[in-house]
C-alpha cells in the first residue's frame, strides 16, 4: 500500500483532475496491493492445482526494493514471492508461473471495458488498473533470472511471445491514454 501512496508524492499534481486530487492516494494504494495479492495468489492456486506445496514468503531482498521504490520514481512490488515444492515437470513450473501475469493481462483486459464509463472516478480507476496490471505482467514477463518470465519462456516461447507481446501493447496504451 506505501508504494501505492507514495505515487501521488511523486507524480505532479497535473495529472489528476481536480476532483479526483484527494481520491487519488487511497485508489492507488488499494490497487497496488489487489495487483500484487492477485497475481500471487494466481500461482498458489495453480500450484496447489498441480498438487505442488505452495506459500507466499517475504523476502529481505523483495521487501527492501518494495521499501526504496516508494521513495524512488520506478514503482517495485515485491516483497516477497510465492515458493513452491514437490515433484514438477517443466510444464507444471511454466503453467504455474505464468498464472501471474495471466492474471494481470486479464484483470488489465477487464478493466479496458471500464474507461469509457462516464462517470469519471470510475474511468480514472479503470484506467489505473489496466496501465499498474499490464505493467505488472510486462515487468514479470522478463524472461532473466527467476522471473515467471524465465520459467514461462522455457516452458514455451510461443506462450511467453504471445503474453509478453499482448503485455506490452497494454502497457503503451494505458500509459499513451493516461499521459
Amino acid at each position: 500500500m506505501g508504494v501505492g501512496l507514495s505515487f501521488t508524492w511523486q507524480v505532479p499534481y497535473f495529472l489528476f483532475s481536480e476532483s479526483l486530487k484527494l481520491e487519488s492516494s487511497l485508489i492507488l494504494a488499494v490497487v497496488f496491493t489487489s495487483v500484487f495479492i492477485l497475481h500471487e495468489f494466481a500461482h498458489k492456486l495453480v500450484a496447489q492445482h498441480y498438487g505442488l506445496w505452495a506459500e507466499f514468503r517475504l523476502t529481505w531482498f523483495g521487501a527492501v526494493l518494495t521499501l526504496l521504490s516508494m521513495i524512488s520514481p520506478f514503482k517495485i512490488v515485491s516483497p516477497g514471492a510465492v515458493m513452491i515444492s514437490g515433484s514438477m515437470s517443466k510444464e507444471t513450473v511454466g503453467k504455474t508461473a505464468f498464472a501471474g501475469p495471466l492474471t494481470n493481462i486479464a484483470l488489465s483486459v477487464m478493466f479496458l471495458l471500464f474507461m469509457v464509463y462516464p462517470q469519471e472516478l470510475l474511468s480514472y480507476i479503470a484506467s489505473i488498473e489496466v496501465a499498474i496490471n499490464a505493467w505488472v505482467a510486462l515487468f514479470n514477463l522478463i524472461p532473466f533470472g527467476i522471473m515467471d518470465g524465465w520459467k514461462i519462456f522455457g516452458w514455451n516461447k510461443t506462450v511467453w511471445a504471445m503474453a509478453f507481446a499482448v503485455s506490452l501493447g497494454l502497457t503503451i496504451f494505458s500509459i499513451s491514454y493516461i499521459f
